[in-house]
């Protein structure tokens, strides 16, 4: 149960992000052309057929655009081999050189075939002359295989039976944990859900502190990738200090989602203590002192931490010198910094600014770094991507709600230049989330005025019981004509 994880090489996660960068519009040109160059090399050296097809054919590739060779109508009688979502958009891709070579997708099934033969020779081997446990060290070869090659189905299918003959509970989780990986890779949605709730029930049972620790980061991803950053916060934000996931996603990233979501998410007491004092945020996001102020532990994360050490710290702006590389605390700790020198430097300033603006109520400095973490993060991501505009609205409704609960009454005026806008959009704006309840306020624009209002405690629950009553009063109504409870109605 304590063993090493295993089947966690493949599949790549960071190929799915190349993808990715082919199809999207707002990716630069040197981006897509360097991702382009990773995507082939990595079919090559791991002789991944399917996955190929499935990019590059020219009526079932994914990035095919010119629909030529085979008519569309006879691909029905073509089985697609995998089924994803993996594109930044569904409509119209970006347009990307990766041509379809037939000799190459040839010679790339043609040693897949070979391999498979292989591991079906050492599995009859196995079944011969030795035991259990030789026999599913071949069928591990082969679910590995499938997962390496890129094809979805075989791969999960794999997984899948290896798991049924399987008796030890860690590689039991291994496998699961892999499916998921499987279904990130693919933007399987679904099947990650699924998933996770097998191995949370299989790490309840008994699992190890390791497997519990990387399921945690598996979890928040998932719940970033659904939307639920309210959910996602804590358990990204409790990976930090004991993130060994490097499978899943690069300390860079994981650093870019928990700040994220505790931004939107947290409240302001929570948002101090987990973000903008946390020891392991500090270590990217802060300046020069900052950080090794953080990496040598003079700094502390908690309720208790002083608002005034606060306020010094995050007025001095982080520079993008001074905020390039990412930094894993347990490297440090461990004497080795592999992981850390692998990953690719990362300008964290646009980050630093937007927690620092937040929550020293910096608006016009919140609005501008809102649009840097726009255009830097969130659209050239494949989690964030699809959220982006979502993700941009809530964070304009924090800082207004922000501002306005310290106020009874504010200057239309005021506001606007606070916050770097025409007045004219803050009245849209702002019209947006009072139509749909999210700001307690109205707008006078004849005397210029935004007026609060804030409902007690107790009117507000009472408002909420009366209209949730309502909704399932009718709800049990429409119920009972539908089933005819009532027995003079009854055939």
């Amino acid at each position: 149960m304590g063993s090493d994880p295993q089947y966690i090489k493949f599949p790549d996660l960071t190929l799915a992000q190349h993808v990715f960068n082919l199809s999207n519009p707002s990716c630069p040109q040197t981006v897509r052309q360097t991702s382009l160059k990773k995507v082939q090399d990595a079919i090559s050296e791991n002789k991944m057929a399917p996955f190929y097809r499935h990019l590059a054919h020219p009526v079932e590739g994914i990035l095919n655009h010119s629909g030529e060779g085979v008519p569309q109508h006879q691909a029905s009688s073509t089985k697609s081999l995998i089924t994803s979502n993996m594109l930044a958009s569904r409509k119209s891709p970006q347009k990307s050189d990766f041509p379809w070579d037939e000799s190459l997708y040839q010679s790339l099934v043609e040693d897949n075939k070979k391999e498979l033969d292989a591991f079906q020779k050492e599995e009859d081997e196995a079944e011969e002359a030795a035991g259990d446990t030789e026999v599913l060290a071949a069928r591990g070869k082969r679910a590995e295989f499938w997962a390496r090659v890129g094809d979805k189905d075989k791969a999960i299918e794999s997984h899948e039976a290896l798991l049924e003959k399987t008796t030890f509970l860690g590689t039991k989780i291994d496998l699961v944990l892999a499916m998921i990986r499987i279904g990130l890779f693919f933007g399987d949605t679904l099947s990650v859900r699924k998933n996770i709730e097998r191995a949370n029930t299989l790490i309840e049972s008994g699992g190890d502190w390791d497997r519990r620790n990387r399921l945690k980061a598996y979890k928040g991803l998932h719940l970033l990738t659904i939307r639920s950053y309210s959910g996602a916060a804590p358990l990204l934000l409790d990976s930090l200090s004991t993130f060994t996931s490097y499978e899943l996603c690069s300390y860079s990233a994981l650093v870019i989602y928990s700040v994220l979501a505790g931004s939107l998410s947290l409240k302001r007491v929570d948002f101090k203590a987990k973000v903008v004092d946390a020891p392991e945020i500090k270590a990217i996001l802060g300046s020069g002192e900052d950080r090794v102020a953080a990496l040598t532990g003079e700094v502390s994360s908690g309720p208790g931490a002083k608002d005034e050490e606060m306020k010094d710290a995050s007025t001095s702006k982080a520079t993008p010198g001074a905020a390039t590389t990412a930094v894993n605390l347990t490297t440090l700790g461990a004497g080795s910094g592999i992981q850390a020198e692998a990953e690719v430097p990362v300008d964290f300033s646009p980050l630093a600014d937007l927690v620092s603006s937040l929550y020293n109520g910096n608006y016009r400095s919140f609005f501008v770094a809102l649009a840097a973490v726009e255009d830097n993060f969130l659209t050239q991501d494949r989690y964030l991507y699809e959220h982006r505009a979502w993700f941009v609205r809530e964070m304009r409704l924090r800082a207004y709600q922000q501002l306005l609960q310290s106020y009874r009454v504010v200057g239309l005026n005021s506001m606007a230049s606070d916050f770097g806008v025409t007045v004219d959009f803050l009245d849209r704006d702002l019209a947006k989330f009072i139509a749909s309840n999210r700001i307690a306020c109205t707008i006078d624009r004849v005397n210029g005025i935004i007026e609060t209002n804030r409902p007690d405690d107790k009117n507000k629950q009472y408002a909420d019981v009366v209209k949730h009553g309502d909704a399932l009063i009718t709800k049990l109504q429409k119920y009972g004509q539908a089933v005819r409870l009532r027995g003079s109605e009854r055939s």
